[in-house]
């Protein structure tokens, strides 16, 4: 009667055992490995105006996002064809900002700032805030009368050269790869 009933226990345990294995089996996650990509950076420049109004800026950006995303393609391409795969669709863009920068003008540096308006570069781009936007009071400014000047012009060590602004952007790329 003991062997029976130690039979029936293991034969039981066996199928808990059996039954336990199924379920952690079925409940396991079956995701396939993901798809080969390549991921690249491009970037590019368009010519902006010194005193740009916005939808000048923007047509500038958005010429030089158009060759950022030329740019990419061709790196993306380049590398494949190292790699030896094929270069597929495009899996993901993103947006990845801009910068202007100008040179010339009075500066001694060679650099001038942009006094046109700022294209809308995407949410990458930090720009400075007003003291009155942190919540920050500021005394108002007072201007005294200037004593009235001669109109001889004094001379200048060079000559102030025209200002000349370039606007960069960037964009990543991911493409599928076989």
């Amino acid at each position: 009667m003991r062997s029976a009933i130690t039979a029936t226990v293991a034969v039981a345990a066996c199928l808990v055992a059996t039954g336990m294995l199924g379920e952690a089996s079925a409940e396991a996650p079956t995701s396939a490995a993901p798809a080969p990509t390549v991921s690249v950076d491009g970037v590019a420049q368009a010519p902006v105006a010194q005193g740009a109004n916005a939808a000048s800026a923007d047509a500038a950006y958005r010429q030089a996002m158009a060759a950022a995303e030329a740019d990419g393609q061709s790196k993306a391409e380049f590398l494949a064809g190292k790699a030896s795969v094929a270069l597929g669709a495009v899996q993901s863009i993103v947006e990845g900002g801009g910068s202007i920068a100008c040179t010339g003008g009075e500066s001694e540096s060679g650099y001038a700032e942009y006094e046109g308006e700022q294209p809308d570069f995407g949410s990458r781009v930090v720009t400075a805030v007003a003291p009155e936007a942190s919540g920050v009071a500021r005394a108002p400014s007072v201007r005294k009368p200037q004593a009235k000047r001669s109109k001889k012009k004094k001379p200048t060590a060079h000559k102030a050269g025209a200002v000349s602004c370039m606007l960069s952007a960037e964009v990543s790329l991911t493409y599928a790869i076989s």
